[in-house]
């Protein structure tokens, strides 16, 4: 475990843990994100969070995969790949927060902020100069959270999954210098 906060740590997410990051993301990804999808958002966790996908994932070198823990219960996952580039950036040594969820129920408990911070330290120590990830354009209040914690756009794309509404395809990059 690594203890992010008094309230707020970390586990390693394992092979063995792949139905249970499943089960949690049934439940955690659709409350945010099912009015972006044709299918509520069925498809994507049963894609991303597969049991193959997720072995796959746990063996990529440079990346980190961990369930959030608030008050000793798993409330999400936080995934991290370092040295990965940021298109335009290449300069910077660069850590992507690849994934990062949590239960609507902790929102606006500071878990998100003391994850940041973790993530920037740890980086900075490390050696690190850029933080960056991918941000969905149609989700202003976690633009509006990043942007307070210093944040910039850089970028963005259009998302390509089928069965996605065209009129939340559109997800930027932004980064910190840290």
């Amino acid at each position: 475990m690594i203890n992010i906060s008094e309230k707020v740590q970390l586990k390693e997410v394992l092979k063995l843990d792949t139905e249970t990051l499943f089960m949690l993301m049934k439940e955690v990804y659709p409350s945010t994100y099912q009015h972006f999808w044709k299918d509520k958002g069925d498809w994507y966790v049963n894609t991303v969070y597969a049991a193959q996908n997720i072995e796959k994932e746990l063996l990529e070198p440079n990346a980190n995969y961990y369930f959030i823990f608030y008050k000793g219960a798993i409330v999400g996952n936080f995934r991290i790949l370092w040295d990965h580039k940021l298109k335009g950036l290449e300069n910077k040594k660069s850590v992507k927060l690849h994934r990062v969820y949590l239960h609507p129920k902790t929102h606006g408990k500071g878990i998100g902020k003391s994850l940041l911070t973790w993530l920037e330290n740890t980086a900075k120590n490390k050696g690190y100069e850029l933080v960056w990830l991918d941000a969905m354009d149609e989700q202003p209040q976690a633009f509006q959270f990043y942007k307070k914690q210093g944040y910039q756009y850089h970028s963005h794309q259009f998302l390509d999954f089928e069965l996605l509404h065209d009129h939340v395809r559109k997800m930027s990059q932004i980064y910190k210098e840290i």
